[in-house]
């Protein structure tokens, strides 16, 4: 099996986690595995040497200077493996069979990355590269980097490139967990996760894979994230399974629009809960929710609108905070999904700005950290599809 490790700072933290590190290594060569290892810098190199940048300094400095962190992490892991009779190299910005190389804006030049990522795939049988995560060479030769989290965007990366089986991402932390251990008890270990979910929780907030890395995520590409003191990489953890789907769907049956007011209902506890429980004892699935200061929207199904209009008016009359409930209908939605979406800039601007221009009104926006939802008239929405369709081609 060819596996790509990558090791977080805090897995490299000291020379005990260090020595932990390289003993996993050892073990799934000598089982017979080929292995490529990505190192972050060790501890919290990167930011303190970021934080001792006090002075006046361009980019191609700086990248140099942070660099520095993952320059020591690899050399250092290759000295552990060589005492454990591993032949290993380190690969850095400069080596001549460095990987990672990025164009003229920045952004990883592919087809290049691709080629070289291939040809180092090809040499590792009886070698284990160990190279620099973050860290990148733009086509003149200067260091570049890949921003928060380059690391895992490395492993990925390369994982996807070199046709690996697995990479495995051998941080802090459990795997993905049901809440944060830290605030919640009873939190447990999550054994499968899907890209969607994971991106999602990354972006709120969740500190597990770098939302950049999951792009690069194949759907042959198996991934998952391992607690540093299990010590094998080939067991445990968060299994993250699929790949970002880019679509454009919409619904084929029509939406009706419930609308509930009232006083500072974002300043009520549980009125939120109150309003849905009702919903769900009838059996009405819900769609959609928005909320605004002083309403909460949910879209239903356009055949169960005036039995979802009658439970919402019961919850109204019996909470004097509540105003009334209003219904509009019929209303289609768009939704636009795909990992890539949080890192186009003016992607909402994108959809809506050509809807204005056709006088196509919006009724409703909602985004995740994936998805875009447009809600429009039901008889704009073959004009308002195809109008989003041509955002994309």
């Amino acid at each position: 099996m060819r596996v790509v490790a990558k090791f977080g700072g805090t897995s490299l933290g000291s020379g005990d986690r260090i020595d932990r590190a390289a003993d996993s290594v050892a073990n799934a060569v000598e089982a017979g595995h080929e292995i490529a290892v990505v190192a972050s810098a060790m501890g919290s190199t990167t930011d303190d040497l970021l934080d001792d940048i006090t002075f006046e300094t361009d980019d191609a400095d700086r990248a140099e200077i942070v660099s520095m962190g993952e320059r020591t992490s690899v050399r250092m892991l290759k000295a552990a493996l060589s005492v454990r009779g591993i032949e290993a190299v380190f690969l850095e910005p400069g080596h001549p069979d460095w990987p990672v190389i990025t164009n003229e804006l920045g952004e990883v030049d592919v087809e290049e990355t691709r080629r070289r990522a291939e040809a180092l795939a090809a040499r590792l049988d009886g070698v284990v590269p160990i190279i620099t995560g973050f860290l990148a060479e733009d086509h003149d030769g200067n260091v570049t980097t890949l921003g928060r989290g380059g690391s895992d965007t490395t492993a990925v990366m390369l994982g996807n490139y070199m046709d690996a089986d697995e990479v495995v991402i051998v941080t802090d932390v459990e795997g993905v967990m049901t809440g944060d251990p830290r605030v919640v008890e009873g939190a447990r270990n999550v054994g499968r996760i899907t890209v969607d979910e994971l991106r999602n929780l990354s972006f709120r907030g969740a500190e597990v894979v770098a939302p950049s890395a999951l792009s690069y995520k194949s759907e042959k590409l198996a991934v998952r994230v391992v607690h540093y003191q299990h010590g094998d990489l080939l067991r445990g953890g968060t299994r993250i399974e699929g790949q970002f789907e880019n679509l454009i769907d919409m619904r084929e049956t029509p939406l009706a629009c419930l609308t509930v007011a009232g006083r500072a209902i974002r300043n009520r506890p549980g009125i939120l809960s109150n309003l849905s429980d009702g919903l769900q004892r009838e059996e009405i699935n819900i769609d959609a929710v928005a909320s605004g200061m002083d309403s909460v929207t949910f879209y239903v199904d356009v055949d169960v609108a005036e039995r979802a209009e009658a439970v919402l008016h019961e919850t109204v009359v019996e909470d004097e905070t509540l105003s009334s409930v209003t219904v509009d209908d019929p209303i289609a939605v768009i939704r636009v999904t795909g990992g890539e979406l949080p890192n186009q800039s003016g992607v909402i601007q994108d959809i809506i700005g050509p809807l204005a221009e056709e006088g196509i009104n919006i009724i409703d926006l909602i985004t995740s950290a994936t998805s875009v939802a447009v809600f429009v008239d039901w008889d704009d929405r073959e004009a308002a599809l195809e109008i989003v369709q041509s955002c994309f081609d």
